[in-house]
């Protein structure tokens, strides 16, 4: 049931089955209820506590499929599952409203009665300024980015294992383990000390694993009760259900200019679909934020609202909130070229902020590190060879080829980091090793090879004997976990302040075996020399037995004061049959600007991995609910994931423009790739048929939903 009352929970039955240890409900358990995030509309005295919170284990109503009732706890995952059928549920069926505009209608169905509306938050306000006056062409659009699933790899889990001296130790698969053993420290009441939460190599998370979910809490309770370790591994339907979506977006846009293309202004709407429960109300308004995009837009007015609905929850997911800004202001700077009858790429040019303008800070109130939009777009239209496909396209249409050309150009400008701290802690022991211990967690971003390269460029110790050590809270004092694209430039810069802080301290001791002073002493490979008597060396390992403790280390949090921008250009290159409307990408060509490259082979990584995300949803992928709230795309036989042989080799680039921010000069490359790469699809699809009338079509772009555009 989508949406029900709880009339019972009868467990009897499914507690004499066999190898069944236990069977919670909500009143057994007590679990504390799961905040929305931010404050509740209209709640700045926190008079509406409880209203939008997640009960772990539903005590009253459900509000969507996949929303727990009870727990089973077996000797077996085989003996859990038979005896989990057995729990008989009766339900008193309510209303279900799970499309967002229907759920900010009059006479909606509504998820908190007391409450009185579906929406949560608001963001944003309507203003009397008119941002269109005076613009001589205004477009038009009502665009849907559509809700997706992250279908890691690996689906969510966790073990608690109780020891002896009544500590626990978690093993999960988050991106988070800091806040997991906070938080899961306060459900077993004890302290934070005694819970220790290991992060092993995780099979994917994409900012769905950000959070400290139901599932943990009541594992964590449980292995409290029993005394026993407990896991739980959630199968791949139930992920498709039970893990937070992303996207979900429907935006009514006007764009305004003049004739010769610049742009007046801007006005937008943005309703964003929650889900059951707003955890993830924060995103809406990073669009807001980031409506601009690289351009001169001289004003902008924005509202927002948060909405819920019977559906799964919708959380930050690889982009958070940036794809959906960037997807909207390309289509509409498509849309208006269109209507100008100008080039798109020119229309772009035309409206770039400037090198010259920066830092620059847009209308919506973001300030912009370091920027050159220009550099990256003329370098991915001559990766692809931009006049030569435009001409291709030409002779295409002139003979009536059904197979219809398009060429999709996006650039955009997303944030990362925003702002924070990490903590680090570099080490040299009397064996000359070292090791950096860093509060970030990896999911495969290579962030041991990352951090061992910084280490080893600074204290000039060969790569292989360093040694990075992270995603443990029983190793590591501390960290704030990796999402917003934000490890390498604040984590890397953390463990590369460490690591000259070691140095420094070496070439004290370092002075002192040598009788010279410190200034006369540098950092060479292995170890120090005098200045000057490069045969007047010393190694890593003497300087640090020498050292109290026989070793030295520096631990500290680098602190970034604001939000670095990367930005890009992409060019897709797509072929449509307008006989059955399907969509073949031929080739996707991506110039990424993420600050100064520290491993070229990781941003590759990175970039490939965010443009076949980005493409999957511009052309496959998609959540789907019936009109009674049941979830229709639960399965991989459902849900439309691209293979590798669906998908183009890609064609990869950078520009390097360094960010002040950090002493790297790095900026986030994790979620570029799927920012830019979703409108450029986008547009190359509805460029194929634009010489049709076709002036947009939603995503995903399926080859149902485009033979119906060419066909109306």
């Amino acid at each position: 049931m989508p949406h029900a009352t709880i009339v019972k929970v009868d467990v009897a039955a499914a507690l004499t089955s066999p190898g069944v240890a236990g069977v919670y409900v909500a009143t057994d358990l007590h679990l504390a209820p799961l905040p929305p995030s931010g404050t509740v509309e209209g709640d700045a005295d926190g008079e509406l506590e409880g209203l939008f919170s997640r009960e772990p284990l539903a005590r009253d109503v459900v509000r969507f499929v996949g929303e727990i009732l009870a727990v089973v706890v077996a000797e077996t995952a085989g003996q859990a599952v038979d005896a989990a059928e057995m729990v008989a549920v009766e339900y008193g069926e309510l209303p279900v409203v799970v499309d967002v505009e229907a759920a900010v209608a009059e006479g909606a169905p509504l998820l908190w009665p007391a409450f009185g509306t579906n929406v949560a938050h608001t963001f944003g306000a309507e203003s009397d300024e008119d941002p269109l006056e005076g613009a001589e062409v205004v477009v038009r659009g009502r665009f849907v980015n559509q809700r997706v699933a992250p279908a890691p790899m690996e689906t969510n889990g966790i073990a608690v294992v109780p020891d002896d001296d009544g500590s626990f130790t978690v093993w999960v698969s988050t991106q988070i383990p800091f806040d997991v053993r906070d938080d899961l420290a306060e459900t077993m009441g004890v302290g934070r000390d005694r819970v220790r939460a290991i992060a092993p190599d995780v099979g994917g998370a994409f900012g769905a694993k950000l959070q400290v979910y139901a599932e943990y809490h009541a594992v964590a309770a449980i292995a409290a009760r029993l005394g026993r370790p407990v896991r739980w591994q959630e199968t791949r339907s139930e992920s498709m259900v039970s893990l937070t979506h992303g996207r979900a977006q429907v935006q009514t846009v006007a764009l305004g200019a003049r004739r010769d293309g610049s742009l007046v202004g801007l006005r937008a709407e943005i309703l964003a679909d929650m889900g059951a429960y707003p955890i993830g109300a924060f995103m809406p308004g990073t669009t807001q934020e980031m409506l601009c995009g690289v351009y001169r837009i001289p004003r902008v007015v924005s509202s927002g609202r948060s909405v819920v609905t019977n559906t799964t929850p919708v959380a930050p997911y690889r982009g958070a909130g940036r794809p959906e800004a960037t997807a909207l202001i390309e289509r509409a700077m498509d849309m208006l070229a269109t209507e100008l009858r100008m080039d798109p790429v020119e229309l772009r040019r035309r409206n770039f902020i400037q090198p010259d303008e920066f830092p620059h800070t847009t209308v919506t109130g973001v300030t912009y590190d370091t920027g050159d939009y220009e550099k990256p777009l003329d370098e991915a239209l001559r990766l692809a060879g931009h006049d030569e496909l435009r001409a291709e396209q030409a002779e295409r249409r002139a003979r009536g080829d059904e197979l219809c050309l398009g060429i999709g150009v996006a650039t955009y400008v997303e944030i990362t980091a925003f702002g924070g701290r990490e903590y680090a802690a570099v080490e040299i022991g009397a064996d000359g090793h070292a090791t950096v211990s860093v509060g970030t967690t990896p999911a495969g971003h290579g962030h041991e090879t990352a951090f061992a390269q910084l280490a080893s460029a600074s204290l000039g110790v060969p790569f292989e004997d360093v040694t990075v050590v992270h995603s443990d809270t029983g190793l590591v004092a501390r960290g704030e976990g990796t999402w917003g694209s934000r490890s390498l430039q604040i984590g890397g810069s953390s463990v590369f302040e460490q690591a000259e802080a070691v140095v420094e301290k070496g070439r004290e001791v370092a002075a002192a075996l040598l009788e010279v002073d410190a200034a006369d002493v540098e950092r060479v490979e292995g170890g120090f020399a005098v200045v000057g008597a490069p045969d007047r060396r010393i190694g890593w390992g003497e300087v640090a037995g020498a050292s109290d403790g026989g070793a030295l280390r520096a631990e500290g949090r680098f602190r970034q004061r604001g939000s670095t921008f990367p930005f890009g250009a992409h060019v897709a290159v797509v072929e449509v049959d307008t006989a059955t409307g399907a969509v073949r990408l031929l080739r996707h060509v991506a110039v990424d600007d993420c600050g100064r490259i520290l491993n070229p082979a990781l941003v590759r990584g990175q970039q490939h991995g965010g443009l076949a995300q980005g493409i999957a949803q511009a052309l496959f992928e998609e959540v789907l609910y019936d009109e009674s709230g049941n979830p229709v795309t639960s399965t991989l036989a459902t849900y439309q994931m691209p293979s590798a042989a669906d998908l183009p080799p890609f064609e990869t680039s950078n520009t390097e423009t360094p960010t002040d921010l950090n002493p790297l000069g790095a900026k986030g490359i994790g979620e570029s790739a799927t920012i830019g790469s979703t409108p450029a699809v986008q547009n190359a699809v509805v460029d194929a048929l634009s010489h049709l009338g076709v002036r947009h079509i939603d995503l995903p772009l399926t080859s149902e939903r485009v033979w119906r555009a060419i066909r109306g």
